[in-house]
């Protein structure tokens, strides 16, 4: 029995194993990475769209969403004759922020060789990250918003979401709330179903616009107003 208990457990980790290097095979082509950090910004494209950011032919465009469907990394969606394709979750798009961090990670210590743009403020699937989220989050701590490790919204900051009119999803499947490390910053920003309620609120506010097409997302006018008295946070 004992012996059947380990030769089974052996065909496990084997299994695993090869299912883990399937999935890393199917993100070792540079296209198929372009179209997965494409569809960071958390919405849903064509492969129309996907082939052009990728820089590769329509058919070679199905080729490499096949693949990354098979490997479950991404979903199609059907909407009548068109179809679009999106992350397969926010799990996957924690794996790639990781993988992000890991690539960018500089060998000496040099200035960081993300472009503004994107270090400032852009999407990490369905909530904010960069240089912006980092503050936010930091402030949050100070103001106790946070518990210390980032794992739970405190009294104060449950009813500051609901003045905001963030709304939080008590039964959504994801963690409420969790500190996600920032591939650029280095640093910790809100994740989990209470980053997407932030980011959600100040999109519907207006303080934030996304640029099409991109990850990168621009502070309007009102939002600089709203990040300084929420906040204290001065974008440039």
């Amino acid at each position: 029995m004992r012996q059947q208990l380990t030769e089974d457990n052996q065909q496990t980790e084997h299994s695993l194993e090869k299912l883990m290097s399937l999935v890393a095979s199917a993100m070792s082509d540079p296209s198929r990475v372009a179209i997965l950090c494409a569809l960071m910004d958390g919405r849903a494209w064509t492969a129309t769209e996907l082939g052009a950011v990728a820089s590769v032919a329509a058919s070679t465009t199905s080729g490499h969403l096949a693949r990354l469907l098979s490997s479950g990394l991404i979903v199609c969606l059907t909407q009548g004759r068109h179809r679009y394709y999106s992350l397969a979750g926010h799990h996957i798009a924690g794996l790639l922020e990781n993988l992000m961090g890991v690539s960018i990670q500089p060998r000496t210590a040099s200035p960081s060789r993300t472009p503004g743009h994107l270090r400032y403020a852009r999407t990490c699937y369905d909530h904010l990250a960069g240089e912006l989220a980092v503050k936010i989050y930091r402030f949050m701590l100070q103001e106790k918003w946070l518990e210390p490790a980032g794992s739970s919204l405190t009294a104060v900051g449950r009813a500051q979401f609901d003045a905001l009119g963030a709304v939080l999803h008590p039964e959504s499947r994801r963690k409420a709330c969790c500190a996600c490390l920032d591939w650029s910053e280095r640093r910790f920003h809100l994740g989990g179903d209470a980053g997407h309620a932030l980011m959600t609120r100040f999109l519907q506010k207006g303080w934030l616009a996304r640029v099409p097409g991109y990850r990168e997302v621009s502070v309007t006018a009102e939002g600089v107003r709203a990040m300084r008295q929420l906040f204290r946070v001065d974008p440039p």
